[in-house]
């Protein structure tokens, strides 16, 4: 089942951000697989303001502990934390389901 992480940065979180980027990266490869899409959400200056991330997984608790792993999570990056059941209808990963 596929899930939707969409994470929102803290105010002036910047510098967590740029600390704890490579550990990130690395978290994320490490999913293989299971990681469908990863990456930051910009506003209109292409500055950071969170992070939307794909993941297929078997419980939106299984979900939930992914995101609470990433690093950017464990370093206090993210002021809220937002977590849904996603259905790809079109595109590489899509399940045509009614």
């Amino acid at each position: 089942m596929l899930f939707v992480i969409l994470a929102t940065d803290k105010d002036g979180s910047s510098a967590i951000r740029k600390a704890t980027r490579a550990a990130h990266l690395d978290y994320l490869k490490g999913a293989g697989d299971r990681l469908k899409l990863a990456g930051p959400l910009r506003d209109d200056k292409d500055t950071p303001l969170g992070s939307m991330i794909v993941i297929d997984a078997a419980s939106e608790t299984a979900a939930r502990l992914f995101a609470q792993n990433d690093p950017y999570a464990q370093a206090g990056l993210f002021r809220s934390v937002e977590i849904k059941p996603f259905l790809a209808v079109t595109g590489r990963w899509a399940r045509l389901e009614d």
